[in-house]
């Protein structure tokens, strides 16, 4: 499994920077903007720049509506501003079908500017509250527009966590039918250390965290400590070696 850290600027990324060796993506968002809240441009380059140049840097474009052209525009801007993971949170969009069209704008714009970058589709696993997609529509629709990956977070941060509104099993499926899809399938949401075991059970491919690696597991007033990085990445590895051990064994 991956571990995406997500500072919510240039000194967090720096914090990040000093746990490199823990984590695999660097991930820029503004939690004061939503789930996926986008970030400034600025932003996105100052945090490419603050943290080891091989770890490459995600960033969300937004906890987007059904405005296909306005978010293919977003996407672009975050793929020329360093981001090579673009986010983007379907919030707006009701059926698979305007999914499908925002995410296909996605990849033009983002893969005709830097055809490497990973563009990830993005819904919620409460989706059932806010009355966007079904999460479960997310690898479907992830293929069908020629996205990367495709991903489950949590739309409303009030402590409720992705297994409390769509538990093990199902998630289990979403990863299954992203992996059939030849997609890499991340999942996010309030995730914490004791979650770990769970996620490497379904063969997650990138873990989202921001609260778990926060002073006192605050995802908004609390700052990433390099040691809670260390710490999280420690227990992620030794779920992800006793389920290899397992598998093996069986």
């Amino acid at each position: 499994m991956l571990l995406l850290i997500s500072p919510d600027g240039a000194e967090e990324a720096l914090d990040c920077a000093q746990a490199a060796e823990h984590l695999d993506i660097v991930d820029v968002k503004k939690p004061d903007e939503g789930s996926l809240g986008a970030n400034f441009p600025w932003v996105i380059r100052e945090i490419r720049a603050a943290v080891p140049a091989h770890k490459p840097v995600s960033a969300t474009v937004g906890d987007v509506p059904y405005k296909p052209g306005t978010v293919a525009q977003a996407a672009l801007g975050a793929a020329v501003s360093g981001a090579t993971y673009i986010k983007v949170g379907l919030y707006g969009c009701t059926t698979p079908g305007q999914a499908v069209d925002v995410m296909r704008g996605v990849v033009r714009a983002v893969k005709e500017y830097r055809s490497d970058a990973l563009v990830v589709a993005s819904g919620y696993a409460d989706a059932h509250r806010v009355g966007c997609v079904n999460p479960l529509a997310l690898p479907d629709i992830a293929h069908r527009s020629g996205c990367d990956a495709a991903m489950l977070d949590t739309a409303i941060k009030d402590g409720t966590r992705l297994f409390d509104h769509v538990p093990p099993d199902i998630c289990a499926q979403f990863v299954q039918h992203a992996h059939e899809a030849g997609l890499l399938a991340a999942l996010a949401g309030s995730v914490k250390a004791g979650d770990l075991g769970e996620l490497a059970r379904i063969e997650t491919d990138i873990v989202g965290v921001r609260g778990a690696v926060c002073e006192g597991g605050d995802r908004n007033s609390g700052r990433i400590r390099p040691e809670l990085v260390a710490a999280f990445r420690a227990e992620m590895d030794r779920h992800v070696q006793a389920h290899a051990a397992a598998a093996t064994a069986g």
